[in-house]
């Protein structure tokens, strides 16, 4: 056929122009062709030139982003342009068929036209990232031009009198409409920016977020082609893969999106509905949130509704291509509908949509245009929810700052309920808020899905939705039924932890004491408990799962059936695969509906909790509270729109650093009253009206150290609170001095302002940071005063303890430090801060001796008063009292005596008497206490052995580490990218090994069976649909058929339905089965996961537990083992279940059409990638995503806890600050999270678009059977849904991958040998009788890499002797105690207990007949008889006994219970001495003839120690008593000691005999201790 533009049909005039040249259609087209050949002729060359420039100069970060005016309606209105030239064109090729001759015209104008408006929109973008609007005028032009040629033929139209029945009339008035808003838009342009025409034109600048390099997430910055596709995150998540995504690279959030903009939102919304006539009512948490964020919600919702029509074009176009693939050849040319014109065909609109080739063209734009509006609602939705978290924190936070401190302590508010807001409820609501377009999305959805299937089926069609319907609540009650016992297990599961916690701190003693299975099996016990639950668990979500599953087969099966009985007309293809593909639409919003609903729930209880907490009691409105709160608002909102905070929230800090100490030094004579604070007539209370302060009149002088004593609990510390403002005031008032003058040039108001109070707290506060944050506090560092402050709270030997100095992290996230330690960083950072008034609280309490008197007369006496500071000081030493400038002495809540000491000494005697009997009290105790190795050498060796066994264990990682960097080293950049894409499937593999094989061999076998049952229902409707060769358009024809001819064909027509009715069943049978299997499989693993893990853990050597830090261990048993039980399952059956659609629906296309397995190829390489790529970048940005919500809620709790210090340091706004920060940073890793999930969906949707129009085009042009067609078609729409899912799916499965792997490492620590070479049957029942000890030549060490800690020991014990062990720390004293349990490495020599060498024995029989005291008191939580006797062999009156002994039995008789009074964990209800004494009856009760004492006597008072040293002679008189001593004093009457030194016996000999030798190291020992 010749080719020709005007065609050359035989009695075509086509060129000539006899009537008028316009009056010739073909010119009229050749006409419209001159614009679109006008652009391209000049944008071409400009666009050339612009890219061979543009890659020379760097691409500069802001200007890409700099839009014209009008800039997202050109791009709506140019894809719009686009789209209708697309129709143009399948109108012009569909009219060409038509006609006899090729008419180029008919489609040539229309192609180029689309060429033209691509280019338009690139040549537009790289105008606007060059910023150089003249050149606008081009596109100016063209528009122009288009619009008038455009017009011209619709003119022409309308003279011959074509209307709107006409499509090519349509297509050209749409095209004109178009033409004429572009212009529109051109216009708008050159009238803002007066870039032409105007003499000057205007200057713009990008948008503030842009010229801040650190801004790098672009969303809201790029054009809208970049916002539909997430274009801007090809670099980073494609960069993952080189290396890995950290917090730099993914910056700061942009203004609009961080916490601070959003809280001031949220808070005004908030306080708007405040001034209303009732101030009583609380505002509406709801209605803020509507005010503030409703807009995104109605825009979110907008692309929702989009979205959920398109999504019905789907099923349409299948029903049309499958109709009109037989029917095509068919329709005869005779019956045209159009009509000739102009020499050429007009066609009526619906002839085109009867023309299966556009129609898979449409289906293809339709998916593609749906899944876009469904991703941009879903980001829509998750922007918003995390702006609107970040503003309830922020006000959670701010309302935190200001709670009344009574709230706190009287308990209405918990930090576990402000935990609970901070870490459950704000996420809630988030979640609630990315749900709630499915509110009012889905009803629609149902309504019209049900609609379409009625239209199709008629009534049956109302049946199978009916079915679905009628189940929906079921899969409501199932989703809240898991709510409930996920409960159950949380709080099974945190017993289970409390259990294990127990267990690994007490360790060594149940090894000791051979308890560890007793314990062990406690555990387990739980551990059956929270498995019980989670079996439940498992069986509800297998339910629900089996539920979503077998919906919609039943509802098909309903319908179809119903269908084949009671309508008249046979079931076609087209209406079966149609409706079919509705249903799979119907199941998702019924499925989802009930997830949405629950949380909808939630999400009420949280906002009436929030609400609860934003009406709770605040502190009392003094001025400076609200001066402080307005500040930093004020600069907030007056620089909300600069970049920098940081700057604004300096100018809004608390004037403090304004003044050097210098101008402070002298006695300032601006200062008229020497009375730092002074309390008038004062009422307070924490409260309940009561007061607890009353009558309070006193001051304290400026300056001068005042002292507050009294007995415990007179209200010492609350007077302290009182003059801060902490308490509520019934009646009285406080007043702060004036501010000296130096301070008023700073601060105008002069007000009874008080300034800042450096507090230290009675229970030490710290923060999670490193020890020099702790103490500066926020203050500038000074090192000469940081240095001073160290030294005068004795901080240095315990910083060089630490790994990294000062800058070891402390705190929940570090390192834990002892009480003594702690209260010293409080009080140091007392000291640091630059104020005038110090309040101390107690900070001796913590303290030994020694290091109080440091601290008093070098930090108080020396630091403070040389500073002219006023110190106000709680204590219960009264013998500092001479030192104090001032007294204030209480009682009962209210003062007893305020003056000097002379004073009280002339005016109350009596008292004066009273301290001083107290002070000799408390003398007598420092000299005993000077005998000790203190408390605080002690706490500092416990430190050190934490850090000593954690070095060892680093020491050995690191090795591991730089042999793994070695490794790496050696290959290139690939291998490393490798290794990071790679899918961990060794870990799989151990993970479904420990399910066990027979679980994964069902799974396995039951998924393939369902899988290859739903093809078979598919294939079978299909076959049942064209089994009638005559379609309906045939019978209506045929009345020459004989009536039974027709009721053969209807019996024919309904014999397929019993198979397919069986088929169904099976299917249903089989969901069931494979649900369940897959969630018992994931049960079964997490059973014998823990099982193992606690068994290898509880029976490790006890070096193992050294070396590993406790922390790390119960990570494994809390986080790990939770994802193990509770997230895995689910991932691996949603994993399963989409890989398995993807490939049957594949295979289904395959085998309808092998055609289309040429184009999987290039589709199959498309995907690898993009999956590969994201894996990583979505590893990253989970692991950023939890790493960096971890420091924000330690933030909130670590706030809530020390309240009263922030408050009395006016610290607020450095603490907002840094929980904006925080929660910024939080959120900028949670939205990267999700723009990857979106950028992941985008591309994998396209790919099953595109899927969908290679298998459509494919059908066309096969010669398959409709039925089949339709088959392949449906499953490739059921494709695009579930591709993302896989990639999403194999990326979360392999985050929790890790925690298998995890656990997995721990499972291969060796075991202790428990068996022994000797029999149990062999040692005698009552072994060790006489309780003799033979050491022969003995040599030990911890570990076989490490040097021996003792070297060839030999001694000889006498039954019943009392032996001493001394020397000096680190001598090996200990390690010769666990050598006794054979709890270390004896690799040379032996020790013989009564004739048996120990190393012989099992270890649970060698350890089960020895007793031992350990230095620290271990009690287990639970009762006094489960500490004293797990095993339960004794009698009650044999614990009586013990009791008696160790003189607790009256104390145990008093507690309700007895012996079966409860021990908090802990043995917290205990003092330590108490807790030792128990130790000791514990020793007593195994009733062995060898007792070992390890250093039991140091963590106790001389009164305890005193009944420890009685008892052990009387009780323990004819058994062998082996005492390590760290006191040498307590083993003077010893009638042998031991002498070690540096793993060495030095000498060995009676206490007596060493005492006489001269040069003797006992002697020394003895003298250096005196």
């Amino acid at each position: 056929m010749a080719l020709s533009f005007c065609g050359n049909d035989r009695d075509s005039n086509a060129y000539s122009v006899d009537n008028g040249v316009l009056d010739n259609g073909c010119f009229v087209d050749a006409l419209n062709l001159v614009p679109h050949v006008f652009l391209l002729f000049i944008t071409f060359p400009i666009l050339f030139i612009g890219w061979g420039s543009q890659s020379s100069k760097v691409q500069i970060h802001h200007n890409t982003w700099l839009h014209f005016p009008g800039h997202n309606m050109r791009w709506i209105l140019t894809f719009t342009l686009l789209f209708v030239h697309v129709c143009e064109i399948a109108e012009g090729i569909v009219s060409n068929t038509q006609m006899e001759s090729n008419h180029l015209h008919l489609f040539m104008p229309a192609f180029m036209g689309f060429i033209a408006a691509t280019t338009s929109v690139v040549y537009y973008h790289n105008i606007e990232t060059a910023n150089f609007p003249k050149l606008l005028l081009a596109l100016f032009i063209y528009w122009i031009l288009a619009f008038i040629t455009k017009m011209i033929k619709l003119w022409k139209f309308a003279e011959a009198s074509l209307g709107v029945q006409h499509l090519r009339f349509c297509i050209t008035a749409l095209l004109v409409v178009l033409y004429g808003l572009l212009m529109a838009v051109e216009i708008n342009v050159i009238r803002v920016r007066k870039y032409v025409f105007f003499a000057n034109p205007q200057r713009v600048k990008p948008p503030e977020d842009l010229q801040d390099l650190g801004v790098r997430f672009l969303q809201p910055f790029v054009n809208l082609l970049s916002k539909a596709t997430y274009w801007w995150m090809n670099p980073l998540i494609i960069g993952a893969h080189k290396r890995p995504i950290e917090l730099k690279k993914i910056g700061k959030l942009p203004i609009a999106m961080r916490a601070l903009t959003n809280y001031l939102r949220l808070k005004d919304s908030y306080e708007e509905q405040r001034n209303t006539e009732d101030p009583e009512k609380s505002p509406s948490i709801w209605k803020s949130m509507y005010r503030a964020f409703g807009g995104s919600i109605l825009l979110s919702s907008t692309f929702r509704y989009m979205a959920d029509l398109l999504g019905f074009a789907g099923p349409l176009c299948i029903s049309g291509i499958v109709e009109h693939l037989h029917n095509s050849t068919e329709i005869d040319r005779t019956n045209k509908t159009g009509n000739m014109t102009f020499g050429v065909y007009f066609m009526s609109s619906t002839e085109l949509l009867q023309n299966t080739s556009v129609l898979a063209v449409l289906l293809f734009l339709a998916l593609v245009l749906q899944r876009t509006f469904l991703q941009a609602s879903y980001y829509v939705t998750i922007e918003t929810g995390i702006n609107l978290r970040g503003a309830l924190l922020a006000m959670i936070y701010n309302k935190i700052l200001r709670l009344s401190t009574s709230n706190m302590s009287m308990g209405e508010m918990t930090l576990g309920q402000i935990n609970n807001l901070v870490a459950i409820e704000t996420n809630q609501l988030m979640w609630f808020l990315f749900l709630c377009p499915n509110l009012w999305a889905m009803p629609v959805q149902i309504i019209m899905g049900v609609i379409l299937l009625y239209y199709l089926l008629g009534n049956s069609a109302l049946i199978g939705a009916g079915v679905i319907l009628l189940l929906a609540p079921v899969q409501y009650l199932i989703a809240t039924k898991l709510a409930d016992i996920q409960k159950s297990t949380l709080d099974y599961s945190t017993d289970r932890l409390k259990k294990t916690t127990e267990i690994l701190k007490g360790i060594k003693l149940l090894k000791l004491y051979a308890w560890e299975n007793i314990f062990c099996d406690r555990v387990e016990e739980t551990r059956g408990k929270e498995l019980t639950s989670l079996k439940t668990f498992a069986l509800h979500t297998s339910m629900s799962i089996f539920m979503n599953a077998a919906i919609p087969i039943a509802a098909v099966l309903a319908t179809f059936v119903t269908h084949a009985y009671i309508e008249e007309d046979r079931l076609s293809p087209a209406k079966a695969f149609a409706s079919l593909a509705l249903f799979h639409i119907l199941v998702t919003p019924l499925f989802l509906l009930s997830t949405v609903v629950r949380f909808a729930v939630k999400a009420l209880v949280s906002v009436q909790k929030l609400s609860e907490f934003l009406q709770s009691d605040e502190i009392g409105d003094d001025s400076w509270r609200n001066g402080d709160m307005c500040m930093s608002l004020e600069v907030g909102k007056k620089y909300k729109y600069q970049g920098d905070t940081k700057a604004i929230n300096r100018k809004g800090r608390y004037r403090m650093d304004n003044y050097e100490q210098p101008v402070r030094r002298q006695l300032r004579p601006s200062e008229t009253e020497d009375v730092a604070v002074q309390v008038n007539d004062g009422f307070f209370t924490w409260g309940s009206n009561l007061s607890t302060l009353s009558d309070i009149n006193i001051r304290i002088p400026t300056g001068q150290l005042t002292m507050i004593v009294g007995q415990v609990g007179c209200g010492k510390s609350s007077l302290l609170l009182a003059m801060l403002g902490e308490m509520q005031t019934i009646s009285g008032k406080v007043y702060w001095s004036k501010l000296p003058d130096c301070e008023i040039l700073f601060d105008g108001n002069i007000s009874k302002n008080r300034y800042s109070v450096a507090y230290a707290t009675q229970k030490s506060w710290l923060l999670n940071a490193t020890v020099e944050e702790n103490i500066t506090f926020g203050s500038p560092f000074n090192k000469q005063r940081y240095k001073a402050v160290i030294d005068a709270c004795s901080l240095q030997p315990d910083i060089d303890l630490l790994p990294f100095g000062d800058q070891t992290e402390i705190g929940e996230r570090g390192i834990n430090l002892s009480g003594g330690q702690r209260q010293r960083i409080c009080v140091a950072r007392a000291l640091y801060q630059n104020t005038n008034i110090v309040f101390l609280d107690d900070p001796f309490s913590a303290l030994d001796i020694h290091l109080s008197d440091h601290l008093m007369q070098e930090g108080i006496l020396k630091f403070l008063q040389d500073d002219k500071r006023t110190v106000v000081l709680v204590t219960h030493k009264l013998q500092y009292l001479i030192h104090a400038d001032w007294i204030i002495a209480m009682k009962d809540g209210s003062v007893l005596r305020e003056g000097t000491l002379k004073d009280i000494q002339t005016h109350d005697v009596e008292l004066y008497e009273h301290w001083k009997t107290l002070m000799n009290r408390q003398d007598q105790e420092l000299e005993k206490d000077t005998d000790l190795e203190s408390q605080t050498t002690l706490e500092r060796k416990t430190l050190r052995r934490a850090f000593y066994s954690r070095e060892a264990k680093n020491h050995v990682d690191d090795e591991d580490e730089e042999e793994e960097v070695e490794e790496e080293d050696d290959d290139n950049m690939s291998t490393t990218t490798s290794r990071r894409s790679k899918i961990p499937w060794k870990m799989c593999c151990c993970y479904l090994s420990s399910g066990g094989f027979l679980m994964v061999f069902l799974m396995v076998s039951s998924k393939l069976a369902k899988h290859s049952v739903m093809v078979a229902i598919d294939y079978w409707l299909a076959a049942w649909t064209s089994s009638n060769p005559h379609n309906q358009s045939f019978v209506n024809s045929s009345f020459n058929h004989t009536l039974n001819d027709d009721a053969t064909q209807i019996a024919e027509h309904r014999s397929y339905v019993p198979v397919f009715i069986i088929l169904c069943a099976a299917a249903i049978a089989l969901c069931l089965i494979t649900s369940l299997t897959v969630e018992f499989l994931g049960v079964a693993a997490a059973t014998n996961l823990h099982h193992n893990l606690l068994n290898k853990i509880i029976h490790a050597p006890i070096r193992f537990f050294d070396v590993t830090p406790l922390g790390q261990i119960l990570n494994r048993f809390s986080a790990d083992t939770n994802i193990i039980d509770q997230h895995i399952p689910p991932t691996l059956e949603s994993l399963t279940r989409s890989t398995l659609l993807c490939l049957s629906a594949i295979g289904v296309i395959a085998f309808v059409t092998p055609a289309f397995l040429i184009a999987l190829v290039p589709l199959a390489v498309a995907f690898y990638f993009i999956q590969k790529y994201f894996r990583v970048a979505s590893k990253d940005l989970q692991e950023l995503d939890d790493s960096t919500q971890l420091p924000l809620l330690c933030h909130f709790s670590e706030t809530a806890e020390g309240l009263t210090t922030i408050r009395a340091f006016r610290h607020e706004a450095r603490f907002k600050q840094r929980m904006l920060e925080l929660t910024d940073t939080n959120n900028t890793a949670y939205l990267f999270l999700s723009a990857a999930n979106r950028w992941l969906e985008v591309r994998t949707d396209y790919l099953g678009a595109v899927i969908v129009l290679t298998a459509a085009v494919a059908a066309i042009w096969s010669t398959s059977p409709s039925g089949l067609v339709g088959l392949g078609l449906t499953y490739a729409l059921t494709l695009t849904n579930y591709l993302n899912w896989v990639v999403r799916n194999l990326a979360d499965l392999e985050v929790q991958m890790a925690a298998v792997k995890k656990v997995n490492s721990f499972l291969s620590t060796e075991s202790e040998n428990y068996e022994g070479s000797m029999d149990v049957s062999q040692v005698p029942e009552d072994w060790p009788q006489h309780g003799e000890i033979t050491i022969h030549d003995l040599c030990v060490r911890y570990d076989s890499m490490l040097k021996p800690v003792l070297k060839h020991v030999n001694a000889h014990i006498n039954p019943g002797q009392k032996v001493g062990i001394c020397g000096r720390t680190g001598s090996g004293k200990s390690s010769l105690s666990l050598a006794f349990f054979n709890m270390v490495d004896v690799f040379e020599g032996k020790i013989v207990i009564d004739g048996i060498d120990i190393c012989k024995l099992p270890l649970q029989t060698l350890r089960s007949r020895l007793s031992i005291i350990l230095q620290d008191p271990v009690l287990f939580s639970g009762s006094i008889r489960l500490n004293l006797d797990p095993e339960r062999t004794c009698t009650d009156d044999r614990l009586w006994e013990a009791l008696e002994i160790a003189q607790l039995k009256n104390m145990v008789k008093a507690l309700p219970g007895g012996l079966d009074a409860v021990v908090t964990e802990g043995g917290e209800n205990f003092s330590v001495g108490q807790r030792q004494l128990f130790c000791l009856a514990r020793a007593f009760v195994r009733k062995s003839s060898i007792l070992i004492m390890d250093e039991a006597t140091a963590s106790i008072d001389m009164a305890t120690e005193n009944i420890l040293q009685k008892v052990v002679m009387t009780a323990f008189a004819d058994r062998t008593v082996v005492t390590i001593a760290h006191l040498v004093s307590s083993i003077l009457e010893a009638e042998q000691v031991l002498v070690f030194s540096s793993g060495i016996l030095v000498e060995n000999d009676s206490a007596i005999n060493l005492l006489a030798q001269e040069d003797s190291l006992f002697g020394i020992l003895v003298r250096t201790h005196k």
